[in-house]
């Protein structure tokens, strides 16, 4: 399993996306099914400790690298260390998260981790504690983030059950196969954090920009208040420095911000179309190859590779004893010219952030029931036991009602039920029952301040 090491995280032009030429493919092959890739990525998003172990330590270093590269435009702020020196097996013990990489020689000291995501690279599985709940992507992201890995990874799938299967498109190169996972994850971050400019709050400018991220807001107007992973995410320090890099409405832009401002329709109208998802997302593979190869040229092996059995030849010269002297003299005529030219950089063109369209709900309006006649029956029937001292019954109904209580319709019906229970009966609350009006009260009055900030 070859992979190569990263040109550097900083380079970035206009049209691009970060240097990185790990071959994520081949680490999702070594961690198994596709399921895993996405646990393992919703595991770094959400700050949770995750060990790769392997017997090989070029595999240990890939896969520490390719998990790091998914969750761009975001950047890991922990401890990274793809592999750890036995003598610094404690550090496994840090309450921090971490990436971290362990050689499987010590299988037996990692095992007793109690809070830490182990991930097995020769056996293809992953361990997660019963300690640690892995809050999962919000549907359908979910589902299409799986349908598009399983098109690059397994085109072959989607037509297997056909008794006359269609011809089939010419396969990507290795190289590319690298690029369109990549794609598929940059897609996934568009959509999920599309629309957030429009929650971006500039406290300063001068001399150095703050600026607060409205993280209320942007949870209402997409319709996951109650979604653990989108909130982990915000509340986590690689968003915070996320707001922070990308912020700004002036500065160079590159590939992410282009999808976020002008491809969101275009990724929403493609869900049902596999052959569009797939151009599209080679399309974007293309455009990543190019970051990472701005000149194309012809490459070539300044030593050429031995051909097979050239060891058995009589007629072949030992190899000279190399001159120390003339080689340092080489070494300091190559650092010369070195100080003397200027380093090659990229020039950052700046320019005005596109604002893109306005942040909607994920979740499809004729999907939403909080306005539905059985969420308000549910608020009605949880009022009435509480009321009539109905204990059981109101701890089944209690976290519907809450629930319910995320819609406007809910509120009003809140307040209505209590109007007329004080009416009709003047009862004494017992401190169980005050406690249970209480907690309605907070979760609509938690509704009300999120619909006022969003509006």
């Amino acid at each position: 399993m070859e992979v190569c090491s990263s040109l550097g995280k900083s380079a970035k032009m206009k049209g691009s996306a970060e240097v990185t030429l790990c071959k994520l493919k081949c680490w999702a092959f070594l961690v198994g099914r596709i399921q895993n890739v996405l646990s393992l990525f919703c595991a770094v998003l959400t700050e949770n400790k995750i060990l790769f172990h392997s017997a090989s330590y070029q595999r240990l270093s890939d896969a520490c690298r390719a998990l790091e590269s998914l969750i761009y435009p975001l950047k890991y702020s922990y401890p990274y260390i793809p592999i750890l020196p036995a003598q610094l097996l404690e550090v496994l013990s840090s309450p921090t998260p971490f990436i971290i990489g362990v050689h499987s020689l010590f299988c037996n000291d990692i095992h007793e981790l109690l809070d830490v995501i182990i991930a097995d690279l020769d056996g293809g599985t992953i361990k997660i504690p019963e300690c640690i709940h892995l809050s999962q992507l919000p549907e359908p992201l979910l589902y299409q983030t799986q349908t598009a890995l399983s098109l690059v990874l397994h085109p072959d799938l989607e037509t297997a059950d056909y008794a006359f299967p269609p011809p089939r498109s010419a396969l990507s190169h290795s190289k590319m196969l690298d690029k369109e996972v990549r794609a598929v994850f940059l897609r996934l971050f568009a959509q999920l954090f599309q629309g957030y400019r429009s929650c971006l709050q500039l406290i300063r400018i001068h001399s150095e920009p703050v600026i607060n991220f409205h993280k209320a807001a942007f949870l209402g107007q997409r319709g996951l208040i109650e979604n653990d992973f989108l909130t982990k995410v915000l509340h986590g320090m690689a968003f915070a420095g996320f707001v922070s890099d990308r912020g700004p409405p002036y500065r160079s832009c590159d590939l992410f911000d282009e999808l976020v401002a002008f491809e969101i329709e275009r990724i929403k109208s493609e869900e049902s179309h596999s052959s569009k998802m797939l151009k599209h997302i080679r399309e974007l593979a293309e455009q990543l190859f190019k970051n990472e190869n701005p000149n194309p040229h012809m490459a070539f092996q300044k030593v050429p590779r031995p051909t097979e059995g050239s060891h058995l030849r009589v007629h072949v010269l030992p190899f000279p004893r190399i001159n120390e002297a003339q080689v340092q003299d080489l070494i300091q005529e190559g650092l010369a010219k070195n100080h003397s030219i200027p380093p090659a950089t990229r020039v950052e063109r700046k320019c005005v952030v596109p604002a893109g369209p306005p942040v909607v709900s994920i979740v499809e309006k004729s999907s939403t029931v909080f306005n539905s006649a059985q969420r308000l029956e549910v608020v009605r029937n949880c009022i009435s036991s509480i009321f009539e001292n109905k204990i059981l019954e109101t701890e089944k109904t209690l976290p519907a009602a809450l629930r319910a209580l995320k819609g406007k319709a809910a509120r009003l019906c809140l307040t209505q039920e209590l109007s007329l229970h004080v009416q009709q009966n003047r009862a004494i609350l017992d401190h169980q029952q005050f406690d249970y009006i209480i907690r309605m009260m907070n979760c609509t009055l938690q509704g009300s301040s999120i619909f006022l900030a969003v509006n």
